[in-house]
């Protein structure tokens, strides 16, 4: 099975394009497990639930079997991202399974379109910084990725092109 992770700073787009690229290749998809967490607790968490929405997140993708791709709307990298920048740090099982588990590609996606107001979304104005900290974490981790930009349909083009290189 091919994983393609959809990935990038709030407000970037990613849910949008995880649907899209589903739709167009008839792929199953997992969505973010961070949001029906947060939504069920208003909004209101602590570092230890960063944990619990990672094993939400994997858990999710590993009920998918048999199917030639996946498209995930985030993973573990988001969430480590996520704890660094709120607690400082991000819990070490995190981190570890950030450089064990394996996918096909990342897509990155640009702030490069307008911000979308949530509740539950913290960073309006500081996408562009958190962009940069994504792309250098994948660069770093030595991870396959494509960041996509765009209008969305330069965007789904962009996502295209990127699986069918796979």
């Amino acid at each position: 099975m091919r994983k393609v992770v959809i990935t990038g700073p709030e407000s970037s787009g990613k849910t949008t394009l995880a649907l899209d690229l589903s739709a167009h290749f008839d792929a199953p998809w997992v969505p973010e497990q961070a949001r029906p967490y947060l939504e069920a607790r208003q909004g209101l968490y602590g570092e230890a639930d960063l944990l619990r929405i990672a094993h939400a997140q994997l858990e999710a993708e590993d009920m998918h079997t048999g199917t030639d791709l996946l498209i995930c709307d985030t993973d573990l990298i988001t969430i480590r991202i996520w704890g660094e920048e709120k607690f400082g740090r991000s819990d070490p099982w995190i981190v570890r399974a950030t450089e064990q588990r394996t996918y096909d590609h990342w897509l990155l996606c640009s702030p490069d379109i307008p911000w979308e107001p949530d509740p539950l979304r913290e960073n309006p104005h500081d996408r562009e910084r958190l962009f940069e900290v994504h792309r250098d974490l994948l660069t770093r981790l030595g991870l396959p990725f494509t960041v996509i930009s765009g209008d969305p349909d330069e965007r789904l083009r962009a996502a295209v092109t990127a699986v069918m290189r796979l």
